[in-house]
């Protein structure tokens, strides 16, 4: 793929921070190295000796006086390399950034493991949480006046990175199994295939999709939809973000092959987050793609945040090599049937009380039910005043549209924090509301 034709000149312009190539070669040095150059602290001033975290099993994750020297320290900006450190800085288990290109082989098996860098060769790096790898591959994409493809309603987060770049966002219609390739053929029949060979093409960039528990409709693209789509972005020469925050809480297996499974060309970025599953907190996530584009990121990680926090990313190397990829997926089972449970939860107060009231559909995957009001063709006001006199509160469907001022006769409804009695007890005065409102 021509990769030069969906980078920015201001991404294109970046260059590799010297200090930051210098801290990346001393960390891949031989023990006998005597380096000078580094501008890092001296870790033996740092107040922090140990840790010892208690994890659910009941087992611990150590930190002792060596990997917390690490842990404190500066560290390469793309990740935890899989190569050992100077002698004062070594610990046993394999680094973060390898053991996460090994699960993605395992549950991907992206075609493009084994290409040349130039084509498109997968490539991984370590984002403080999905978000910062999303916002720096838009910046990396987005020219203002370009097209972009999504399917709205979905993330504000994502709307919000979007605007102010001063792209021209088309929205592509949208039902509970997600997108609708007719629907994106015909958004997409306006161009003709033979403008991606032109330099000065206006054909839309990417198209950004939510494929699993969509947030805020929970609905998720089947496999056949994604092989349509996926054939239409090779014929019109399109980037697919594939941002799947959701796709460790599916209800239902097997789980549905993901669009880096069929990327035989490279022209998928996907994002993935540990947020759901081990902690929000602790901001790790994780970008797949073609090398020529990660790299692009890579660089402006080395000049924003230079890299995700060292001691965040070695908590969690360290539980996941004591894992293993069957303890994680083991965990994850856990965490999905603990969500499987709230929904239903949820599912069953949505019977109780808002049948005759309400429309929705049964979420695959993620933590949200996405429901229809009837009678009342904007909830902006039922929830952001009345629904607070009643003490509910909910999203107003408005706030996931591209035109947040767009009338949404829609609400999201979250069952993730929610005790089961709070849940129906949420619904019962939400029905109240509508009643009163109608």
């Amino acid at each position: 793929m021509n990769y030069t034709r969906f980078i920015t000149a201001v991404s294109a312009a970046r260059k590799a921070s010297p200090i930051r190539v210098l801290t990346e070669l001393m960390q891949r040095s031989p023990p006998s190295l005597i380096s000078l150059a580094g501008g890092a602290p001296n870790p033996n001033t740092f107040p922090f000796q140990t840790a010892s975290i208690t994890i659910s099993n009941g087992r611990t994750v150590e930190i002792g006086e060596d990997l917390m020297k690490r842990a404190l320290q500066y560290s390469a900006s793309a990740g935890l390399p899989a190569h050992k450190l100077k002698d004062e800085f070594m610990f046993s288990i394999p680094e973060l950034l390898s053991w996460l290109k090994d699960l993605q082989k395992s549950l991907h098996n992206p075609p493009t493991v084994d290409y040349k860098p130039e084509e498109g060769q997968m490539e991984m790096c370590v984002t403080t949480g999905s978000q910062e790898g999303l916002c720096k591959v838009f910046e990396m994409l987005i020219n203002p006046g370009d097209t972009i493809l999504l399917d709205a309603p979905t993330y504000p987060g994502t709307l919000a990175a979007l605007r102010p770049l001063g792209c021209n966002i088309i929205n592509v219609p949208s039902d509970q199994h997600g997108i609708v390739p007719q629907g994106l053929k015909e958004v997409l029949s306006k161009w003709s295939p033979e403008e991606a060979k032109k330099s000065n093409s206006n054909l839309p960039k990417f198209l950004y999709t939510i494929p699993n528990g969509g947030n805020p409709t929970g609905t998720s693209l089947t496999f056949d939809r994604k092989k349509e789509i996926y054939q239409l972005a090779r014929q019109y020469d399109f980037l697919i973000i594939e941002d799947d925050p959701y796709y460790f809480l599916q209800f239902n297996k097997p789980w549905a092959p993901t669009f880096l499974s069929m990327d035989v060309d490279g022209r998928v970025i996907r994002t993935d987050s540990f947020s759901k599953v081990l902690s929000s907190g602790l901001r790790i996530g994780f970008l797949t793609g073609p090398k020529p584009l990660i790299d692009r990121v890579i660089l402006h990680i080395q000049v924003s945040t230079m890299h995700t926090s060292t001691f965040t990313q070695l908590v969690v190397a360290q539980l996941l090599q004591q894992w293993g990829q069957k303890g994680f997926l083991d965990h994850v089972d856990g965490v999905v049937e603990f969500y499987r449970k709230q929904r239903d939860v949820m599912l069953n107060a949505a019977d109780e009380w808002l049948k005759g009231l309400a429309d929705w559909y049964i979420p695959a995957a993620g933590m949200f039910l996405w429901i229809k009001i009837k009678g009342v063709s904007d909830t902006q006001e039922l929830i952001m005043k009345k629904a607070l006199e009643k003490e509910v509160l909910l999203v107003p469907g408005s706030a996931f549209n591209i035109n947040s001022s767009s009338p949404s006769s829609y609400v999201r409804a979250s069952f993730s924090l929610s005790s089961p009695s709070q849940i129906d007890q949420g619904f019962q005065r939400l029905a109240e509301l509508i009643k009163e409102s109608i």
